[in-house]
Formats: C-alpha cells, structure tokens, sequence
C-alpha cells in the first residue's frame, strides 16, 4: 500500500518504528503548513524555516517516545509555536543584551573589576535561567526578555493566567534563591 493512502495515525506508527518513508510522507503533509504559522510569527522566512526543520529533526529523533494525546497536526502547530517563541525570546533576549552592553559601556568606568563583577552575575543569572524547569523557563523569558503581560503568556501557551502567575513566581524565587547564594560566596 502506497504511503500516501495512510492516515497520520498509521504513518506515525510506522515512523516510530523507523520507516522513512512515513516520515517523509508526513513532512511533505505538514510542512507548508507549519512553515506558514512560523513565517507569520516570526516575520522572517529564513528563521521560520530553520524552526519547521528543527522542529521536523526533533520529531524525528524522538519517534519512539512520542505520544500524542491529539492530532499530529495539532501537535506540530503548538509544538511550532513554542519553538517560535524560544526563537523569538532568544532573538530578543541577544538585542537586549547587545543594547545594555552599550548602555553600560558609556556609564561604567573603566574599573575592569566592577566590569569582571558584573559579567560573573550575569553570567550566573542565566546558568540559573537555563536550570529552570521548561514551563516556568519559557514563561519567565516570556515575561522578562519579550515583554509579555501575564495574559498575553497564558493566551500564547494556551495555558491559565493562575498557571502563568504561579509559574513566574516559581522562577523568580528560584532566581532569587540562586542569585543570593551566589552573591553571599562571592563576598566571602
């Protein structure tokens, strides 16, 4: 029987016991359609087409895990989505960075161990970002590196504004926690 006669269903079976032909069948279905959401919130062809392949890359490597509660196109418009956030985040979170490196440049002096200082905190601040939990990460860079309120998060993510709240609170007293450590040993 011919790949293209199978439903998504019988294709991500297969794909999960490593036939590359259903794999393909599934990307030639879908990855119009994914590209065409990431293209729309990213703003950029190039960068929405790295998302759909890396995302098309994961789906891939982690065929035998994958349980899907809901359709697969479904799953690849959220999954997508949330690439396009981190992407975005990350996107953001470098021009910020870029901006304040400047900033700081023009008010600091040329004190090379306030300069040190600074890069060790900043430096630590975003190893802690990095150890938070997926959720509450992608929240918190949400919130703090794209700027969103609390229910432009929950209506991105599909998830409630309690949920969103509690998720930022979680990370903010991790950060803190973190960061206060951090500051104690260095004084020391």
């Amino acid at each position: 029987m011919s790949v293209e006669l199978l439903t998504d269903s019988e294709l991500l079976h297969l794909m999960q016991q490593g036939d590359e032909k259903s794999f393909t069948e599934l990307f030639n279905r879908y990855w119009k359609t994914i590209l065409v959401v990431a293209a729309n919130k990213t703003g950029d062809l190039d960068e929405a087409e790295e998302i759909v392949q890396d995302l098309f890359v994961s789906l891939w490597n982690r065929r035998e895990q994958l349980q899907l509660t809901s359709s697969l196109k479904n799953y690849l418009t959220v999954s997508v989505k949330y690439q396009v956030i981190k992407a975005l985040a990350k996107r953001n979170n470098f021009q910020k960075f870029a901006d304040h490196s400047l900033h700081l440049n023009d008010i600091l002096d040329d004190s090379t161990q306030e300069w040190l200082d600074f890069e060790e905190l900043r430096h630590r601040l975003s190893e802690l970002v990095a150890e938070l939990p997926e959720k509450c990460r992608l929240v918190y860079q949400l919130s703090r590196d794209a700027g969103y309120s609390q229910k432009q998060i929950a209506e991105e993510l599909g998830i409630a504004e309690k949920t969103v709240e509690a998720h930022l609170g979680k990370a903010l007293r991790t950060l803190r926690t973190g960061l206060n450590q951090f500051l104690f040993t260095t004084l020391l």
